[in-house]
């Protein structure tokens, strides 16, 4: 055991790199316990609006409205465009279950709205998703 006047030292030199860790620690903790991702059905992202609009509308809450995707095929083509490229940062981002991400992105490929490519990593094979010229278009407009 240390002498009794050089004790601080030790506590010292194991606090100091403790005070710099543990707040880091702390608010990752907080964020992942705060944001976890809700389920979310693709029926939410079906947008009916038969009504007209009341002229008491802003200009930016119709710009609004109209900007928000009007299925889940637009909203995944949306976090393509934004430069999301793989399956598990797409389902984070979204929300939504395997299956549900998996059929969406396999009729993306069938018409042509989306393209995968397999490529060799360091630590094994990746496949990355990226939006094709048509599925641009259809996003942008």
């Amino acid at each position: 055991m240390a002498e009794d006047g050089l004790v601080w030292i030790y506590l010292i030199f194991l606090l100091i790199p403790l005070s710099k860790f543990l707040p880091r620690l702390i608010k990752k903790w907080k964020m992942k316990n705060s944001s976890m991702p809700e389920q979310v059905s693709p029926d939410e992202f079906q947008v009916v609006n038969n009504s007209p609009r009341a002229s008491s509308e802003s200009f930016d809450e119709q710009t609004a409205k109209e900007s928000k995707p009007k299925s889940l095929d637009m909203l995944v083509l949306s976090e393509l465009n934004h430069g999301t490229k793989n399956f598990d940062a797409l389902q984070k981002h979204l929300g939504i279950d395997n299956e549900t991400l998996d059929s969406v992105l396999e009729d993306l490929e069938k018409k042509g709205l989306m393209r995968v490519e397999q490529k060799k990593g360091l630590l094994g094979p990746k496949v990355e998703l990226y939006p094709t010229e048509k599925g641009m278009k259809k996003y942008f407009s």
